[in-house]
């Protein structure tokens, strides 16, 4: 990792929950903010849905984001402390998020694409399980999935939808993507795969009229999809500050020992 800019000038947002509301006053009574565009950093307070949403609002700003835990988990926060923090911004780790892009197709036909830092899901959306084709690269693997439901999840989402599914933790830096499964029953011993992140990943939608099927990337939802393509984009990323003793990758290592 490398050292981040020089920092100067933050500006801070924080969630509408009163315990996050407090931090933003807290913290502008003791550093003086500036809008966002003409913010060397960011810093965010919230819980984890909330810094995922500004990871989207602010991508295109390309300034580092430092998380403060206003929440609950705050998997992807740090402890929030209100003093010192141009010092602790010049001390934080930088670590570069690449999202998955998403282009769905619905059955009037129209294309929709978005980004997702955690993960890109389709979930059937009647009674009736989904049918759905899995194709890597091009090449069917699975002529017809019937699940609940199917995601492509990153490193740094694999804890988040993708573990509660039962999909296996990612460490960072390992280059893979977690293509799982929810609630499948046909194949029945399948619980997914692990994919090398430049893998292109299609899902066909077998039956959507009668099967109708939604898909999501992070916050971003579609409904009634017939085909979703899936790849990660390299040519945009979110840079997120971490804490030197509280890294990201220190705690999703450290979640596949918890039990």
């Amino acid at each position: 990792m490398t050292t981040p800019r020089k920092i100067k000038k933050i500006a801070c947002v924080a969630s509408k929950s009163p315990k996050a509301q407090r931090g933003l006053k807290a913290i502008a009574q003791r550093h003086t903010l500036v809008p966002p565009k003409e913010a060397d950093a960011l810093v965010v307070l919230g819980g984890d849905g909330f810094l995922l949403s500004a990871m989207h609002e602010y991508l295109e700003l390309n300034i580092p984001i430092y998380g403060m835990n206003r929440g609950t988990i705050g998997f992807l926060l740090n402890e929030f402390k209100p003093d010192d923090l141009l010092e602790r911004l010049h001390k934080a780790e930088p670590l570069m998020l690449f999202p998955l892009e998403m282009t769905a197709t619905t059955l009037s036909g129209h294309k929709l694409s978005a980004l997702a830092f955690n993960e890109v899901a389709l979930l059937r959306y009647s009674q009736q399980s989904a049918h759905i084709q899995v194709l890597i690269n091009g090449r069917e693997r699975l002529e017809k999935l019937v699940c609940d439901g199917i995601m492509v999840a990153t490193p740094a989402g694999s804890t988040a939808y993708n573990l509660s599914a039962r999909g296996p933790i990612i460490p960072l830096g390992s280059n893979v993507l977690a293509l799982t499964p929810v609630s499948p029953f046909r194949p029945r011993r399948w619980n997914g795969a692990l994919l090398p992140h430049t893998t292109t990943v299609e899902f066909k939608i077998v039956n959507p009229v009668e099967r109708p099927v939604g898909a999501s990337a992070d916050s971003f939802e579609v409904r009634d999809v017939t085909h979703v393509t899936i790849r990660e984009q390299t040519d945009v990323h979110a840079t997120v500050l971490f804490d030197p003793d509280h890294s990201l990758e220190e705690r999703i290592f450290s979640e596949q020992f918890v039990h």
